[in-house]
């Protein structure tokens, strides 16, 4: 069987994400009926992770267990990346150790190298241009909560970061309308945003909120300011102060709208407490679906029969 990495959503055709999804699903209900196949007795799990991290690595280290296999967590302490070692020595060596990695890091040229040289399947599981790991299961929380994905409309409120990135690549997939709504000088990268549009999604920008949010399924917003900018945390206060999520802009949507968000949240920034702990919110349902989605990914990236 070919290497099967996931950098992108790209490396997932349709029938992939439609097969990672239903097994995610599959795998959460029967978590919560207290069965547990281990499908990965035995395979081991590295985990290289430069930037801190809550429900990434709890998911991972989590699912890899449940999984029936074990886990290998290295900090940014502990390799040093680009440092005391290079991204292809380091794989290198973990390829003849662990079965599949996921790497979290700061660059997506880190994590494209590791997977070049790797033996085994590498994961993003977060870089400075996608976060794949996420709109997994975040498409897994829409399609409990709205019954489908097809023919939605999610407005994303905020930057157009690494998250946003991903949907625009989902869109490719999936026929739904995404709009992302920010501030002039903040946009996704111009030739992630092409690309999608090249393949088919159907994708708009805009610097109106209101604009994003009118009539739709799903409302999704991010901190302003991601690891790494924390220098240009009080400009960005101020550039994105008008694109707060909070109930007046809720109100602006459908009246069963779903509120989401991938956390850590800025509250009364980004998003409002009202909004995050109201009856708009699957918020929470997002982050345990990070360990529903994880685990069929590696399922999936294995090659194991389920």
């Amino acid at each position: 069987m070919k290497k099967r990495d996931v950098l992108t959503l790209r490396d997932l055709a349709r029938a992939d994400l439609d097969e990672v999804l239903s097994l995610a699903a599959t795998l959460k209900q029967e978590r919560g009926e207290g069965r547990q196949r281990p499908l990965l007795a035995g395979r081991k799990l590295g985990m290289v992770f430069q930037k801190p991290s809550l429900r990434t690595r709890a998911t991972f280290d989590i699912g890899m267990t449940e999984l029936g296999g074990s886990t290998l967590f290295l900090g940014p302490d502990e390799v040093q990346m680009g440092e005391r070692e290079t991204p292809a020595d380091c794989v290198r060596v973990l390829s003849r150790l662990v079965d599949i990695l996921a790497v979290r890091t700061f660059a997506q040229d880190i994590v494209a190298e590791m997977a070049r040289y790797g033996s085994v399947p590498v994961i993003n599981a977060l870089s400075d241009l996608y976060h794949p790991c996420q709109v997994l299961a975040d498409l897994l929380t829409l399609q409990e909560c709205k019954g489908r994905i097809e023919g939605l409309k999610v407005a994303f409120v905020g930057d157009g970061n690494n998250v946003a990135h991903s949907w625009l690549l989902a869109a490719e997939k999936v026929p739904f309308r995404f709009v992302l709504a920010c501030p002039e000088g903040f946009e996704p990268d111009g030739g992630i945003l092409d690309s999608a549009v090249s393949g088919g999604a159907d994708v708009a920008v805009t610097h109106n909120p209101a604009e994003a949010v009118s009539d739709a399924d799903a409302i999704y917003t991010d901190v302003w300011a991601s690891m790494g900018q924390e220098a240009e945390a009080g400009d960005r206060r101020r550039s994105f102060a008008p694109f707060q999520v909070n109930g007046e802009l809720v109100s602006r949507a459908k009246d069963d709208v779903a509120v989401m968000h991938c956390l850590p949240a800025h509250r009364g920034e980004e998003i409002t407490d009202e909004v995050i702990e109201g009856r708009h919110s699957v918020v929470f349902d997002q982050a345990e679906n990070r360990l529903h989605a994880q685990k069929a990914l590696m399922v999936w990236c294995l090659g194991v029969a389920a």
